[in-house]
């Protein structure tokens, strides 16, 4: 059974429940702006990932630790998926789960998201943990901030085999990244996500009463008067989209993303003293071979025994390579943003050509 699941092909989107989603933006946005997160469950079917049920992780209170402060609570919610006392909680609810006959099997974690920064350790951590016990399962993300503006943001996100193979291993060298070609592009892979609704509920949403448009109205009389004449919802007008103040939410992106880009400078920046340090030690070996070949000439010449030309490695101590995984990471935030950025510039710049004529002297 396990053989036939392995060799099975992976799911390729996912669908969420509504029932699931409202449980995962009340758990977010109640903890906002702490990290929420939490365990999803459900099953893989003809291709298809659906998560019927989710439980949030139980949080820490830092209100009896000493000195604890926001950043904790933040630190310790992102790691919470991995946490040993998390994982006895998780198999926990998931044996009652299975007693009351309920989807029991695991199928990844969620975790909320701020501003879209979730591109980090702990969440590359999280997602392996889980993935190299089940390769069927997924990261759902849920920005707070971005859904506070009317629409839902929900994401399903996992690793990609190259970049399990090479977290496993743990070399994030220079070499080994060139080797396997590996590049930011090829951290996590993104599944779209489906939102489902039972049939109780689609049977609610269609019975809601709306304002009739005429005084006088028409009932249907059959099915098919249904079928060729659906019922039309009333318009509701938005003047929203017609302010031209920049959306603020592009700001902090905006900032965000410079931030983002000098911490990838910085990794850049450490990793150039590196190969300065190397080139350095480098030049020492290289001199020290010299001198020791010459003085072993001599030696050969008056008759003496050479001595051992390999004592450099005693002598000298090669830098270590720092690793490349935070700057990969860097540079997969950055893009991030950059398609956040591109997305609402979209909407801005529309408005500006479309008051250009206003706005221009004439």
């Amino acid at each position: 059974m396990a053989d036939s699941l392995k060799d099975a092909p992976l799911f390729k989107a996912v669908q969420v429940e509504a029932l699931v989603v409202m449980k995962i933006v009340k758990h977010c946005s109640n903890s906002f702006p702490t990290t929420a997160t939490g365990s999803i469950v459900g099953m893989d079917k003809d291709g298809l990932l659906e998560i019927t049920n989710t439980f949030p992780f139980p949080t820490v209170d830092l209100a009896n630790v000493e000195g604890g402060h926001q950043n904790d609570a933040s630190a310790l919610a992102a790691a919470a998926p991995r946490a040993k006392a998390n994982i006895i909680y998780q198999n926990e609810m998931i044996r009652h789960l299975k007693e009351v006959n309920v989807d029991a099997n695991n199928v990844g974690w969620y975790t909320s998201a701020t501003m879209g920064n979730f591109v980090n350790a702990s969440f590359i951590e999280n997602q392996y943990h889980y993935q190299r016990e089940n390769d069927r399962t997924v990261a759902l993300v849920h920005d707070v901030s971005r859904s506070s503006q009317g629409a839902l943001s929900l994401r399903a996100f996992k690793l990609t085999p190259n970049f399990m193979t090479a977290f496993k291993e743990g070399k994030f060298t220079t070499e080994s990244l060139q080797k396997s070609k590996l590049s930011f592009k090829d951290i996590v892979v993104e599944f779209p996500v489906h939102v489902h609704n039972s049939h109780l509920l689609t049977s609610y949403l269609h019975q809601l009463p709306s304002t009739p448009t005429d005084e006088d109205v028409v009932m249907p009389t059959s099915l098919s008067d249904l079928q060729r004449d659906p019922v039309k919802l009333p318009l509701h007008p938005s003047i929203d989209i017609l302010d031209l103040s920049i959306d603020p939410f592009l700001e902090k992106t905006c900032d965000l993303l410079l931030d983002s880009i000098e911490s990838h400078y910085t990794e850049l920046n450490n990793h150039q003293y590196y190969q300065r340090q190397l080139a350095r030690e480098q030049a020492k070996i290289t001199a020290w071979q010299t001198k020791r070949k010459a003085e072993n000439a001599a030696r050969v010449a008056a008759k003496q025994q050479p001595l051992p030309e390999d004592e450099w490695q005693r002598i000298f101590k090669l830098p270590q390579e720092p690793s490349r995984l935070e700057g990969m990471l860097n540079a997969k935030q950055v893009e991030q943003y950059s398609k956040q950025i591109d997305g609402f510039t979209a909407n801005v710049s529309a408005k500006m050509f479309a008051v250009r004529g206003n706005l221009l002297p004439e």
